[in-house]
């Protein structure tokens, strides 16, 4: 658990993140990470923030991947919290399709099995291994910003899922980048800037990308790995480096 600048806390270690912003007393959450965190971990994170359950007015989820609605469904239905996710994954969250994997994806020679059992270790205990279906969701679109705390502005990025999303919050000039990029590959535990190791599509996730160019947001906060503080284009341009998938 961190405070990242003023108004914004992760939790988690950073293998599995989740974020909150607080604005004039009420929180947005954004990712519901695992649902492990649910009881100890977001009490104890909204205390270090001076606030509760009670302040909570949504939870927007960049996109509907079970490491990403882990504790959604439970915080709806005991909180009346809404959750809000991209239109595209909607049916994804709600648990009605699969997600899609691209077979071009990381292969066996990809993995190395130190940081992939750390991280199915990490994941069994904080329960991201069991995904429960949210009942109902709230859809935005591309370009929406949204009324909740912190006022995110959407971008749509899709690729890692049909509905991928970006969260823009000028006020913390931060972007919760969810898995447009990682920070942290837990496949082989490599770190910097990167395309998230699985998703839909890995070659359209790399050109989403593009639609990024014209944003300024010093923090970039990945839902994989630690903040990167050096803004989004330099993050961008590490990802870059390292080659559109299919090419290199």
């Amino acid at each position: 658990m961190m405070e990242i600048v003023p108004g914004i806390r992760r939790l988690g270690t950073g293998l599995i993140n989740v974020y909150l912003v607080e604005e004039a007393g009420s929180v947005t959450i954004v990712d519901a990470g695992a649902a492990g965190y649910y009881s100890r971990d977001l009490p104890a994170e909204l205390a270090a923030m001076g606030r509760t359950f009670a302040d909570v007015r949504a939870v927007v989820l960049t996109h509907a991947h079970s490491d990403h609605i882990g504790f959604a469904e439970r915080i709806r239905r005991e909180r009346q919290v809404p959750i809000r996710v991209h239109e595209a994954n909607a049916s994804l969250a709600r648990g009605e399709v699969k997600p899609q994997r691209d077979p071009a994806g990381a292969g066996l020679r990809a993995i190395r099995p130190l940081p992939l059992l750390r991280f199915i270790i990490y994941a069994m205990r904080v329960g991201a291994l069991k995904t429960t279906p949210i009942l109902e969701v709230g859809t935005f679109g591309d370009g929406a910003t949204l009324d909740v705390p912190g006022s995110p502005r959407v971008l749509l990025v899709p690729g890692h899922s049909a509905g991928n999303s970006v969260l823009l919050v000028s006020s913390r000039d931060a972007i919760f980048i969810g898995d447009a990029l990682s920070t942290r590959n837990v496949l082989n535990g490599s770190t910097g800037p990167q395309l998230a190791p699985f998703g839909a599509d890995l070659a359209q996730a790399f050109d989403s990308l593009e639609r990024l160019n014209a944003i300024e947001a010093r923090y970039v906060l990945p839902g994989h790995g630690e903040p990167w503080t050096e803004g989004l284009p330099a993050a961008l341009a590490r990802v870059r480096e390292r080659g559109r998938p299919g090419t290199r």
